[in-house]
């Protein structure tokens, strides 16, 4: 297994992770917002991307998104292909993605914004902590991401302030997390996720 900065020899593979990234939305039945192919090819070209292969068999992608005049990037569209889940490949791959980020643009916030547990507890051992959305970059192109994503409507009713998504930020400025002391737990953010649909689904299914 590889894990390789992408560029425009990997643009073959644009497909494949399009289709990985709408099945996953469909199985895990939560916000995934859509990724088209022409999307995904940008994101191969501009090495800003990280992909992971098995020989020439696509096993996982990650991309980096700059915002707000390289004040703010994001590492989005983290996707492992089926045949590679449950193997630790997607902390492999949010590891070198957020070194990347690091490395490219080291003067600059790193956040994401995520229903996934998984995703929130790689994020947190990396160094971002839970934050609101007003902390995150104020771009509009970034929040029209979000409109290919079935909890969208969530986020348009409460003026783009909160969503069942939880928003997570890296700030190279700021103190250290502590390694134990009030570490957030699974549970925590299980906890923090079933407090929002309940919020947000529940009211709206009435």
């Amino acid at each position: 297994m590889k894990l390789i900065i992408a560029n425009k020899s990997h643009v073959k593979y644009a497909q494949i992770i399009s289709d990985t990234i709408t099945e996953s939305a469909k199985v895990r039945g939560t916000g995934i917002a859509k990724r088209t192919p022409e999307y995904i090819q940008k994101r191969l070209e501009n090495g800003n991307a990280v992909i992971a292969l098995d020989g020439d068999k696509f096993a996982g992608f990650c991309y980096i998104e700059v915002w707000g005049h390289e004040k703010f990037v994001a590492n989005s569209g983290l996707i492992v292909h089926p045949d590679y889940r449950n193997q630790g490949l997607a902390k492999k791959i949010k590891k070198r993605i957020f070194e990347l980020s690091r490395e490219k643009f080291p003067n600059a916030k790193i956040f994401g914004i995520t229903t996934g547990l998984a995703v929130m507890k790689m994020n947190y051992e990396l160094g971002y902590k839970p934050v609101t959305f007003s902390e995150l970059t104020d771009d509009p192109e970034f929040w029209k991401g979000c409109q290919t994503c079935k909890n969208f409507d969530v986020l348009t009713r409460t003026e783009r302030k909160m969503c069942l998504c939880t928003g997570m930020l890296y700030d190279p400025q700021a103190k250290p997390l502590p390694k134990e002391k009030n570490r957030p737990t699974k549970k925590g953010f299980e906890r923090l996720k079933s407090i929002k649909e309940s919020l947000f689904l529940k009211k709206n299914s009435k």
